[in-house]
């Protein structure tokens, strides 16, 4: 385990083969995916962990468990992504975040994903980072909102990896620029 980011109630940190039980138990909550295409299998997490560490090696970041520091619990994921599914802003670098319910409504996110902001324009030199979700999750609307993200009105987009008539197809896109950028 590697501590990427602190913050004042948050450790941001790679990844251990012992987050798996609890992140997949974080994934089976009906409030955690109301938005996502549904609950992952033990499977998928065991694939996750290896895949974000890998992705942490190989770009510098990535969604990193997020862990609350008083007691160390993993709480879910915060951090940046480099996506490149086909959309017209892609190849681009996301900010994202995924808690169990339990952690809503106390910061833990807009915290966590400031200071993923922070790292990725300040540490990683990125030009720009995104964020996405559909219309209706209006609290991670909320969080792209407080961390400074600008909702452009042009970009909303049909995610490339739902059918075009799932109903969390329509997504609406947030964004930054390392110019816009005010720690």
């Amino acid at each position: 385990m590697t501590t990427i980011i602190e913050t004042e109630r948050l450790i941001l940190r790679t990844w251990e083969k012992d987050d798996a039980d609890p992140y997949f138990h974080i994934n089976q909550n009906p409030k955690v995916i109301e938005f996502l295409r549904g609950p992952l299998a033990m499977e998928q997490v065991n694939d996750f962990i290896p895949a974000v560490n890998s992705h942490q090696d190989k770009h510098g970041y990535t969604l990193w468990a997020a862990c609350l520091k008083a007691t160390e619990e993993l709480m879910g994921f915060i951090g940046l992504n480099y996506t490149n599914f086909e959309a017209s802003f892609t190849p681009a670098v996301e900010v994202g975040w995924r808690l169990g319910s339990q952690y809503w409504g106390k910061g833990y996110a807009t915290e966590g994903a400031k200071a993923s902001l922070e790292y990725g324009f300040e540490k990683c030199g990125l030009k720009k980072i995104v964020s996405f979700t559909v219309p209706a999750n209006i609290r991670s609307i909320r969080v792209m909102e407080k961390i400074g993200l600008k909702r452009d009105l042009n970009r909303d987009f049909a995610h490339p990896k739902l059918a075009a008539d799932h109903k969390l197809s329509h997504h609406v896109l947030y964004r930054l620029s390392a110019d816009e950028y005010i720690k």
